[in-house]
């Protein structure tokens, strides 16, 4: 290979790219939220300066993406934080899980999302919207929620998924001391909300050593969103370089 066709892989190993040039398309995206409230101090230490967290607020979220160009059929599972950042709202992946490697690896590479590989899953049981996450065989979190008690206007949840999203990326260098230590930010395209509801739902959360999700304990059931859309995930941008300041 010469220097302009490595330059133009999308990505390792250079025999077989991890996943393809973007920016990703996701069909028939469906979300299952559970907003809780927990404990402020804890809330705080999760999440990283200079963002500021809006009070004791978490989101658990399951996503099913069956359709995702470049990455196919997969779930994710993990932990956001409402934030700010100078003075405007954003939310804060703290925590991450799936099942499908070139997800993972694109976004860890890329955005710096915090994606280790479980088993999350997402399904309607009956009358119940049920999301599991299990690490290593074993139950870290499950989610239900009454199934599309309550139909919310498309406008509400457009400004939800469309908020500005927040990403800690760390990679260290050749060294093994930090190459890259950034926030990064990115906000989803090309959105079409096809149906979105509201309702009342629960969440367990059980301590795992390396999926700790239950390190931010629930309080307070605040209640579950539901909805399902298309869009574009495009590429980031850098908001602040830890190595610069």
């Amino acid at each position: 290979m010469n220097q302009k066709q490595i330059l133009a892989l999308p990505s390792m190993p250079a025999a077989s790219p991890s996943y393809p040039m973007g920016p990703f398309r996701f069909i028939n995206r469906e979300y299952f939220i559970v907003v809780y409230e927990s404990d402020p101090d804890v809330v705080r230490e999760a999440v990283p300066e200079p963002l500021t967290p809006e009070g004791n607020v978490v989101y658990y979220e399951w996503i099913r993406m069956p359709d995702s160009s470049g990455f196919g059929d997969y779930t994710e599972s993990g932990v956001v934080i409402p934030c700010t950042y100078q003075g405007k709202p954003c939310n804060f992946t703290a925590q991450m899980y799936l099942d499908d490697d070139p997800p993972i690896v694109a976004g860890r590479e890329i955005w710096g999302f915090p994606k280790k590989y479980a088993h999350p899953r997402m399904s309607v049981a009956n009358d119940t919207l049920t999301g599991t996450l299990t690490y290593g065989g074993q139950l870290v979190a499950m989610g239900t929620m009454a199934y599309k008690h309550e139909q919310v206007k498309v406008a509400k949840m457009m400004a939800a998924i469309t908020k500005t999203q927040v990403n800690l990326k760390l990679i260290p260098g050749v060294d093994g001391k930090p190459s890259i230590a950034q926030l990064v930010a990115y906000n989803l395209t090309e959105v079409t909300v096809k149906g979105s509801w509201v309702g009342p739902a629960r969440l367990h959360l059980v301590p795992h050593v390396n999926a700790p999700v239950a390190d931010l304990p629930v309080h307070k059931i605040v209640g579950g969103r539901h909805f399902v859309a298309d869009l574009t995930l495009p590429f980031g941008r850098v908001i602040h370089d830890y190595l610069k300041h």
